[in-house]
């Protein structure tokens, strides 16, 4: 099967992009302080459009340029796949092989191979007479005991 999934490796470029994953790449300048919440990252878009020339930087809203954005990737083409595939790996596979799975698991505890050998003694003993459970649970002759202190 992993052969037959090697023959895919030649579109998983295609599918993801020329960015090949994920990348965070700052358009700020750098400065000395770290990545804090400040008042502008919270204000309402319309005063944040205002405030794009003092800034320096345009802000990149990916909904402008595709309004069903997944959060995938900016080029919606490729979004739009990503999406799809995520869903459908996450949904078919987790989902339904993963249920699938876990249900087609051995005996947990060997709880059904007890309750089948404990039905079958109880079958032989009825058929032979003996009563289910012995007063003696253990065979007492082959119980060693340790010697007591005096009797050393």
């Amino acid at each position: 099967m992993l052969s037959r999934l090697s023959r895919l490796a030649p579109l998983v470029p295609r599918v993801l992009g020329n960015n090949g994953g994920l990348r965070f790449v700052s358009q700020s300048q750098p400065s000395s302080s770290t990545g804090s919440a400040t008042l502008s990252d919270l204000q309402p878009a319309a005063v944040q459009e205002e405030e794009e020339d003092s800034r320096g930087h345009d802000e990149v809203n990916h909904y402008v340029k595709n309004p069903d954005y997944h959060g995938f990737s900016a080029d919606p083409y490729v979004d739009e796949w990503n999406m799809r595939l995520a869903f459908f790996f996450g949904v078919s596979v987790a989902l339904v092989f993963g249920t699938t799975f876990v249900h087609y698991l051995p005996d947990y505890g060997m709880r059904q191979w007890a309750r089948r050998e404990a039905e079958r003694l109880v079958k032989h003993r009825e058929a032979s007479g003996l009563p289910l459970i012995d007063e003696n649970y253990y065979d007492c002759s082959k119980i060693v005991l340790p010697a007591a202190e005096g009797q050393e």
